[in-house]
């Protein structure tokens, strides 16, 4: 399992992965879920992963490597011309993956599954973020809708929900995101770090901030200890109900 979220601004991107993908008692692995796709002036786009790791692999060796759809059409994300394409183009990467792998792993027993978070601009056009599905389809994220996430989502979202608005400045939008992140670490064992985060500002078509996270890392340390902290403290604010109990 895995949680990524990806953060639609007014000012730009934010995108976060774990990079967590076996967890049990004696058995944990790290793959990176993150990957960029950068020409400084150009383009910059972020795709996050989360699902079976051989599907997810393909498909973004696909990407990177270039490749022609059912269609006969060459796919390329540093030849997009818009973010819409690109995510048509990683659709296709999906279906192409699905058709040559996904009836072998159910002949084995394990069902397909892979979904992902496309991010970036291209060029002049808008800034865009897409959540894929298995089938190679997407939906697009909104002002009504400001934030897409994949994996393991139900943790992080509360946070989410309340913080989260078109208007939220990058930095606090990364903020919230690592709060929402450590809100889903501290659940779920399926989920872990080091993280990926990346921050694209608006109309720059370059990363300002492509980072990874680990144990080691003092400020998302300082989250996890205020977080609590500040939650304990607000929880004992609320006044007990006068029930007689």
């Amino acid at each position: 399992m895995t949680y990524c979220v990806g953060l639609l601004l007014n000012d730009g991107i934010v995108m976060l992965s774990d990079s967590r993908t076996n967890a049990g008692v004696d058995s944990i692995s790290t793959f990176g879920k993150m990957h960029t796709w950068e020409k400084p002036g150009d383009r910059a786009i972020v795709l996050t992963t989360a699902g079976n790791l051989s599907l997810s692999q393909s498909v973004v060796t696909l990407l990177k490597e270039g490749f022609a759809d059912e269609d006969g059409k060459s796919c390329d994300l540093m030849q997009a011309t818009s973010m819409f394409e690109a995510a048509g183009m990683v659709g296709a990467a999906i279906r192409e993956v699905a058709r040559r792998d996904g009836e072998g792993l159910k002949e084995q027993g394990v069902e397909p599954n892979l979904s992902m978070l496309l991010g970036g601009q291209i060029g002049s056009k808008p800034h865009e973020l897409y959540m894929l599905y298995y089938a190679g389809n997407f939906i697009r994220a909104t002002e009504d809708t400001p934030f897409l996430q994949i994996g393991e989502i139900k943790y992080g979202k509360p946070i989410l929900d309340r913080v989260i608005t078109p208007a939220t400045p990058l930095v606090q939008a990364a903020k919230c995101a690592l709060v929402s992140m450590d809100s889903t670490l501290r659940s779920n064992i399926s989920v872990g770090l080091p993280l990926d985060l990346a921050i694209l500002p608006k109309g720059t078509l370059k990363f300002a901030l492509k980072k990874r996270i680990t144990d080691q890392d003092p400020y998302f340390a300082s989250i996890r200890g205020l977080w609590g902290e500040g939650l304990r403290k607000v929880f004992l604010t609320i006044p007990d109900p006068d029930w007689g109990v």
